[in-house]
């Protein structure tokens, strides 16, 4: 599988999958490519499924040996990380599907190359958009969900109970990572406002789960009323890290959304199940 090289001189891990429109997935803060196991299967039957890792996460944590990370990691470069591949892999038309840090990194990118991005998925996140409105909401919501041990705001107790290989498999990905919650501390700053967002007319879906610990339910719906023609997924009795502990639920809401833009997969589609 190929490294995309970016200006700095990075090397970016990355692999393709599939044939049909491209989707990008880009991972969160304890994730990497390999955390996609449950969408890539299921996606790739339709689609060119892209996945890849940040700098400082997975393979190109160790791609960039050469890299220096004593000083902390430029989260800010997330994007660039990501136009990098689109340009290696020779992507014209993508949706850029990002789970929440990388909903960050994945707005960031569409509206740097809005001309080749059909569609942005904010997974949980609200992509770093700044609003008066909206980020105090955001700021509650942390507030609230670091009072949580750092599993509970991520996987429900029932899930945790019921499939102990699997939860124990989620914390063990991020172990596979150099970047730490430090380097990411910047990376909601200085965000795209609403009415940037908005002048972009890039389709936007925000796709969040009810019970989502650290992103309210209210939170994410009032985004969605402000971006002016969202597609709002909220799905019931799912936490923050539903492509995880309901895949099913996750790729079928994806792929509502990516029928949306890509009109053309919906003559074949069914549902997207793993």
């Amino acid at each position: 599988m190929p490294f995309a090289q970016t200006a700095d001189g990075t090397a970016v891990y990355y692999e393709t999958h599939g044939a049909g429109p491209a989707v990008v997935l880009v991972h969160g803060s304890g994730g990497h490519h390999a955390a996609w196991w449950q969408q890539v299967p299921a996606l790739s039957r339709r689609y060119t499924v892209v996945t890849l890792d940040l700098r400082g996460f997975g393979r190109t944590g160790e791609a960039a040996g050469a890299l220096d990370l004593s000083d902390g990691l430029d989260s800010g470069l997330f994007p660039g990380d990501i136009l990098a591949v689109l340009h290696d892999a020779g992507i014209e038309q993508v949706v850029l599907a990002g789970q929440s840090i990388g909903a960050v990194a994945a707005l960031r990118a569409a509206l740097a190359e809005p001309e080749r991005v059909a569609g942005v998925v904010l997974a949980h996140s609200l992509g770093g958009i700044s609003d008066p409105e909206l980020s105090p909401l955001v700021a509650a919501d942390r507030a609230e969900a670091v009072k949580l041990p750092v599993m509970d705001r991520l996987l429900t107790a029932s899930f945790r109970a019921a499939d102990p290989a699997k939860a124990f498999l989620f914390r063990q990905m991020g172990t596979f990572n150099r970047a730490t919650m430090q380097d990411l501390r910047n990376l909601n700053t200085d965000g795209p406002t609403v009415a940037e967002v908005n002048a972009s007319g890039i389709p936007i879906c925000f796709l969040a789960g009810a019970d989502d610990a650290v992103l309210g339910a209210k939170t994410v719906t009032r985004a969605a009323e402000l971006v002016e023609g969202s597609h709002l997924e909220l799905i019931p009795d799912t936490p923050h890290a539903m492509y995880w502990e309901n895949p099913d639920l996750f790729n079928a809401a994806l792929d509502r959304f990516l029928q949306r833009v890509y009109p053309q997969t919906a003559t074949t589609a069914g549902t997207v199940t793993v």
